[in-house]
């Protein structure tokens, strides 16, 4: 199969958990803890993940110095859209919701708040799905430790996210369509990561890597730990280290 329809599949393989999880946090009504705990242990699977398929990766390619300067840019780049969308009403679009002071606000309540979530949303998928794509110049097999972490760290992102956008009033079209959409964008991000960083040096393709894991890193800090942590229960922390220690040894199996 050509490599390029192969980056497209992972990354909507990858990018359909988001629907999943959405159809679970819509349909179902999920305990507060549970979607603590699915969060928890999603969060520990990405940062396994940067840390292991990312950022060592990148060290490996380039050296300390492309790792560390791409991380930073990652993350700062991140932090800026981050804070540029919190202003217009995305700040808690992971949030489920639970507490009122920190819950998605309604259309009401702020304005232009729907695209911002919408925005919020390929924020954080976008650099996910991109190394899936840059996987696949290692060899021409793709990262199979990326793509499940990936998928295992959408599923709580869907859940907790939609369940937050129906206590927001937000309908069926509107957050199924948003997921649908980013699902597609995680597809078009797989291509892009193989068709456009590929025609770069290694170097180049080590730094990209280490901006996707700074992205990420500062999305698991910023939006996913907040959340699991929301209503933390005595447990949290240790889920956490399970969901990262399946992904390391998913990584080193």
């Amino acid at each position: 199969m050509d490599e390029v329809v192969q980056a497209g599949l992972w990354g909507l393989l990858a990018g359909s958990a988001l629907l999943l999880g959405a159809g679970l946090g819509y349909g179902l009504r999920v305990p507060q803890k549970v979607i603590a705990s699915v969060m928890a242990f999603g969060a520990g699977v990405l940062l396994s993940a940067v840390s292991f398929e990312l950022v060592g990766e990148a060290y490996d390619q380039a050296g300390l110095a492309p790792a560390a300067v791409g991380t930073l840019a990652g993350a700062a780049a991140y932090t800026l859209g981050n804070v540029w969308l919190a202003r217009r009403g995305a700040r808690h679009r992971k949030r489920s919701g639970s507490r009122a002071a920190r819950s998605q606000p309604s259309e009401s309540e702020q304005g232009g708040s729907g695209a911002a979530l919408a925005l919020g949303a390929l924020l954080d998928g976008v650099p996910e799905s991109a190394v899936i794509g840059v996987s696949l110049l290692d060899g021409g097999s793709v990262s199979l430790v990326t793509v499940v972490a990936v998928f295992i760290s959408n599923v709580p992102e869907g859940l907790s996210s939609s369940a937050g956008m129906k206590r927001a009033g937000r309908g069926k079209a509107y957050v199924f369509g948003v997921w649908a959409a980013i699902a597609a964008a995680s597809t078009v991000s797989a291509v892009l990561g193989y068709t456009v960083i590929g025609a770069f040096s290694p170097a180049v393709i080590a730094a990209v890597t280490a901006v996707a894991a700074g992205a990420i890193l500062a999305m698991v800090a910023d939006t996913m730990i907040p959340e699991a942590f929301e209503d933390a229960h005595l447990a949290i922390g240790m889920i956490t280290v399970c969901g990262f220690l399946v992904s390391f040894a998913l990584s080193h199996g």
